[in-house]
């Protein structure tokens, strides 16, 4: 599986991403925007820099702009994507099965929420989009799963519908169990669950749920 990193123009905790880093590799690394001021601290060289570059310091494009091995797709500010999705669909087009994305979710609410519906398009593509801070994990699922204690990124795990319903939604081995449940858009029911034993195991007939692993 091609595994991707984009690191996006939103807030980002540099110690945070040091230590996520670390511990992960990737075939492809994608800076959206000022995601590549991010990167520069961590001594990281992307394969491709996306966006408007509007936000970039100079400075610093210049100095990656002088490196020859870095793709560079620069779009006008006026656009219909906004940065993050220029990225993804980089991504794709490099073949990129698997999607870890880094500021997605600090900064304006709008592109929070934005980058969160993204993942949408690219799940019904096949792709494995993960949006990753320093107390969330999120990404969607459309059937079945094994959640591990010693895996999750935090103690609360949150199933939030990203279709109008999701159908026959069945939870085992959380502190909050469900069977065979139907729940729609708008509902707050399997918000802050938890593992009740050392694997829970999910089920869901029909529909797509977005999973929150949360720290506190």
């Amino acid at each position: 599986m091609k595994r991707c990193l984009i690191v996006t123009g939103g807030t980002i905790d540099i110690a945070f991403a040091k230590d996520f880093l670390s511990q992960r590799s990737y075939d492809y690394v994608i800076a959206a925007d000022a995601g590549l001021e991010v990167l520069r601290p961590l001594h990281i060289s992307p394969n491709a820099v996306v966006g408007d570059l509007d936000t970039v310091d100079k400075k610093v494009l210049e100095e990656y702009q002088n490196q020859p091995d870095i793709e560079f797709e620069i779009h006008k500010p006026e656009k219909d994507e906004t940065d993050t999705e220029l990225a993804l669909l980089t991504a794709a087009r490099q073949g990129c099965e698997a999607v870890d994305i880094l500021g997605a979710l600090g900064g304006r609410m709008d592109h929070a929420i934005g980058n969160i519906q993204l993942m949408y398009q690219f799940f019904c593509q096949g792709m494995e989009v993960n949006i990753y801070d320093a107390r969330n994990r999120l990404y969607l699922l459309g059937g079945h799963k094994v959640f591990h204690r010693e895996e999750v990124y935090g103690k609360y795990i949150s199933f939030l519908p990203m279709t109008e319903t999701v159908e026959g939604l069945t939870l085992r081995g959380f502190k909050y169990p469900l069977q065979r449940r139907t729940i729609g858009l708008g509902t707050s029911l399997c918000i802050s669950n938890e593992l009740k034993r050392e694997e829970g195991i999910l089920e869901l007939e029909r529909g797509v749920l977005l999973c929150v692993e949360a720290h506190d």
